[in-house]
């Protein structure tokens, strides 16, 4: 069994991608409580690392739990910076309850708007975040989407569930409304080639 250390070697000499100290930028780290266990959540580009406090304070095992779940390298730290920088981190976590699944509390969207030809827009807690219907009726996709565009990570239901409730919803949308910013070709265009998950 490779160590962290080691393995993190092995990924160097195959060019993974190493991210410098300004590409390494985390969207928000949450610490879960309860059952008498801490659990933390390192959010990042669209993924949800989970971590023990100790997994958190060691550098090796830190950068090779993103490497594999987030498919980058982070900068590798001074000691004395590492722990500084760790600590910082954890001062700053947004704390929430434990519950069966890390899901933000009381998740519920604002609004589904549809614009036509298979387009749509999920309003959240002020933020309107774009989909297709392949992308919306996918729960994977759906979830991904709205962590990295709203940085919040709805439940995870039952397929079925989840198709009654994306049904229920795609019946009861809404059209434009007059007083609503008007989404133009161009603008649904711009965001079509990270809907497709190509890269930009």
């Amino acid at each position: 069994m490779l160590t962290d250390s080691q393995s993190i070697f092995e990924s160097i000499k195959e060019g993974c991608l190493t991210l410098s100290d300004d590409e390494f930028v985390i969207d928000r780290l949450v610490k879960y409580f309860g059952n008498g266990r801490i659990r933390w959540h390192v959010e990042f580009r669209g993924h949800r690392v989970e971590l023990t406090t100790g997994q958190l304070k060691k550098q090796p095992t830190f950068r090779r739990k993103i490497l594999e779940q987030a498919g980058v390298l982070p900068p590798q730290r001074a000691g004395t910076d590492y722990r500084r920088w760790a600590l910082d981190l954890r001062k700053n976590a947004i704390e929430l309850p434990w519950r069966d699944r890390p899901v933000d509390v009381g998740f519920a969207i604002d609004r589904l708007t549809s614009h036509g030809d298979e387009r749509w827009t999920v309003e959240y807690q002020g933020k309107a975040i774009k989909f297709t219907t392949t992308k919306l009726r996918r729960q994977v996709s759906f979830r991904k989407r709205m962590l990295a565009k709203a940085k919040v990570l709805p439940p995870q239901l039952d397929p079925a569930a989840y198709r009654k409730w994306m049904d229920w919803l795609i019946q009861n949308a809404t059209d434009p409304q007059p007083g609503d910013v008007l989404m133009t070709e161009k603008s649904w265009l711009d965001d079509l080639p990270e809907l497709a998950g190509w890269q930009k």
